[in-house]
């Protein structure tokens, strides 16, 4: 890699680091960022997110000397510019070494363990598996939810960590029921529930596959006032198959018949080849019965998404409507009259 190479990579970090907040520079440091998005920014092998004074910095379709030259020169960056970082992780996230995709501390040694978003402490494990334990892209989904919850049954499937079931909690739910097959990651939710104080005898963390969490749910004529669809973009397990691009209808059909008369959908697809002209297509047939309906839509951060460059194509499909390939939609439901 040589100097033209640095030079440029340099000037892309350079200009998307002068899009963001200046509250970067502010102790006392405790939030969360995507600094650069290289997908929609100009240099798709990096992007690189801030976690209180922990840079971690990901490696896309780079391996080997290519990856560590690539991190060393985003850690030199953003060490000069931001002087307050006490630890570097770079993931390989194309890797077949486990412990590359999880992440190699190349600068410093204790990650941060906890950020602050809109009010409420999440805990992290950095070096959990190849992302991060906690979705930046997701964090006005978690405003949402803060701000709609109080009082209501919530049920977040797919739930990883819990940070979008704790925001719930944070918000007033009454219960919350976090579901995901690793029990593992579950854990964090419970420390998250407990940084904030919250009731931990409101939320319930289950380690269960999806189909047969909801399957037991719908035996035993659970229901819920707000259900959160947050699917991986692609699985098979021994229970079922979850593939966002051609199975989205069938995921919220799932879950509908848990969700109360007047209770709400939160749909997240993530596909990076199904365009959001696509996705609204299969949302607006699904409201063609009556049951449910479109009633909102929650967009991506802006330094998630990445600030785009004229003329570059970030995303294998166009995205639009939406502000980036993960695509939100809130769901009202209406039930059958008995």
């Amino acid at each position: 890699m040589d100097d033209a190479w640095k030079e440029n990579l340099f000037a892309r970090l350079t200009d998307a680091l002068e899009q963001r907040s200046t509250n970067l520079y502010e102790e006392p440091h405790r939030e969360a960022v995507r600094l650069f998005n290289g997908f929609s920014e100009g240099f798709p092998g990096l992007s690189v997110e801030l976690y209180a004074r922990t840079l971690v910095v990901f490696l896309h379709k780079v391996t080997g000397g290519d990856a560590r030259a690539l991190a060393n020169t985003a850690m030199e960056f953003y060490r000069e510019r931001l002087p307050f970082l006490r630890c570097v992780i770079a993931k390989q996230r194309s890797s077949t070494d486990a412990d590359l995709k999880r992440g190699s501390i190349i600068y410093g040694d204790q990650p941060d363990e906890q950020i602050v978003e809109n009010g409420v402490s999440y805990a992290l494990d950095l070096r959990l598996n190849q992302d991060s334990s906690f979705y930046l892209d997701t964090r006005n989904v978690r405003a949402w939810l803060r701000d709609h919850s109080a009082g209501l049954d919530v049920l977040n499937t797919f739930a990883y960590t819990g940070s979008l079931g704790v925001a719930a909690l944070a918000g007033g739910a009454r219960r919350v029921v976090q579901i995901d097959r690793n029990k593992h990651f579950l854990e964090l939710a419970g420390r998250s529930a407990a940084l904030n104080r919250l009731d931990l005898g409101k939320q319930h963390a289950i380690g269960v596959d999806f189909f047969v969490g909801v399957g037991q749910m719908r035996t035993r004529h659970e229901e819920f006032d707000l259900v959160v669809l947050d699917p991986p973009y692609f699985s098979i397990t021994e229970r079922g198959r979850v593939d966002q691009v051609n199975e989205t209808a069938r995921l919220v059909n799932k879950v509908r018949p848990l969700v109360r008369d007047g209770g709400r959908i939160v749909a997240i697809n993530n596909a990076l080849f199904l365009s959001g002209e696509d996705y609204l297509a299969v949302l607006q047939d699904l409201c063609e019965s009556g049951y449910l309906s479109l009633e909102d839509t929650i967009s991506v951060p802006p330094d998630a998404a990445g600030f785009a460059l004229p003329g570059v194509r970030a995303w294998p499909a166009d995205p639009a409507p939406f502000n980036h390939p993960t695509k939100i939609a809130v769901l009202g439901v209406k039930r059958k009259k008995s």
